[in-house]
């Protein structure tokens, strides 16, 4: 357990970016240069940094629209090569680097229900665009547990071959991004690993940051989505490179998430222990939730290091002392689709 009172955001960057012995090992396996696409976004920093550490002797690139600058110095620092790109940008795929491995972690989600046709250009036409140019290259992209309906909570959660029933516009262009992915790695045989997520946690954002930051303030915890997956970011990212080891034509699909269903109330009541404060509760759970069952994941790479005690132990303390967090709620509550 890290001491994160102590540490400053860098440190807990270095922290979320550090690479295993299996990142290395999978990494040694895989030849060439590395670009990343949302690279400037919430996860993209610390898994560029990641390949970073990880692979050493290589090019890594950064692409994004940057409009965090913060995320931009961080990466230059790195030692990583920024690319500044509007991928919506036909033109700009010229200037792109050919590389033979990308990660494609950019996406729209909140703002989606306020802008409907600018979130199915960025989840469906965008990923058309990079899988057509980068048809000869390895692709690991991101999805998310959202394509999957909801399922029942002692279920285990819905698993990589069951069907998928996305709620709202932003779960179904979700789903058309990995058409787009799956259509084009048919086509073009491209191999590909599609990355169904569900709930990264760091310190400064996460469902553990949502509810921390609700019991501190006295503001009542809605339990109707009665349960989740949590994984702690620094194990998500391991998975995600070690998913370029599973890439294929027609793509692999892997659901990277925690090995516990959470019950939201069960998990406010720890955190409110934590803070010796008692949680407000409204609403009552309902019987099914926005679930994924990891268990592919763990067969193939082992399970995560940081436990959900471990998340607990770390993230709240951090909250607690007023550290900064990033003011991205999940919206794990939400159940009509609209973010």
């Amino acid at each position: 357990m890290r001491d994160v009172i102590g540490m400053d955001e860098r440190g807990l960057e270095e922290w979320l970016s550090e690479p295993d012995a299996a990142v290395r090992e999978t990494l040694g396996g895989i030849d060439g240069d590395i670009s990343v696409f949302g690279a400037g976004g919430k996860m993209g920093p610390t898994l560029t940094m990641m390949l970073r550490k990880a692979t050493p002797d290589r090019r890594i690139y950064a692409v994004s629209r940057f409009s965090d600058p913060r995320a931009r110095r961080q990466l230059e620092e790195a030692g990583i090569e920024i690319v500044e790109a509007d991928l919506l940008d036909e033109s700009s795929y010229h200037r792109l680097p050919d590389v033979p491995n990308v990660f494609y972690l950019a996406g729209m989600k909140f703002g989606a229900s306020g802008n409907q046709p600018l979130t199915w250009a960025m989840n469906v036409y965008m990923p058309a665009l990079v899988a057509q140019r980068y048809s000869r290259s390895r692709i690991v992209a991101f999805s998310t547990g959202n394509v999957y309906p909801f399922t029942d909570v002692k279920s285990g959660g819905p698993r990589e071959q069951d069907p998928c029933g996305p709620v709202g516009e932003y779960a179904q262009s979700c789903l058309g991004r990995e058409r787009m992915f799956q259509h084009f790695s048919q086509r073009l045989g491209t191999p590909v690993t599609l990355i169904r997520l569900n709930y990264a946690n760091e310190c400064r954002y996460g469902i553990i940051v949502d509810l921390t930051l609700k019991i501190l303030h006295g503001e009542p915890v809605d339990v109707t989505m009665g349960a989740v997956n949590l994984i702690w970011q620094g194990d998500a990212n391991r998975y995600i490179i070690r998913a370029m080891s599973l890439a294929q034509s027609p793509p692999a699909i892997l659901n990277v998430t925690g090995p516990e269903i959470v019950a939201v109330r069960d998990l406010a009541g720890r955190i409110g222990r934590v803070l010796n404060k008692e949680p407000r509760f409204v609403s009552q759970a309902a019987a099914t939730a926005l679930l994924s069952n990891a268990s592919t994941c763990f067969e193939k790479f082992g399970r995560p290091a940081m436990s959900l005690d471990d998340m607990i132990g770390v993230i709240v303390p951090w909250v607690a002392a007023g550290k900064p967090v990033l003011n991205k709620p999940t919206k794990y509550s939400v159940r009509d689709g609209h973010f």
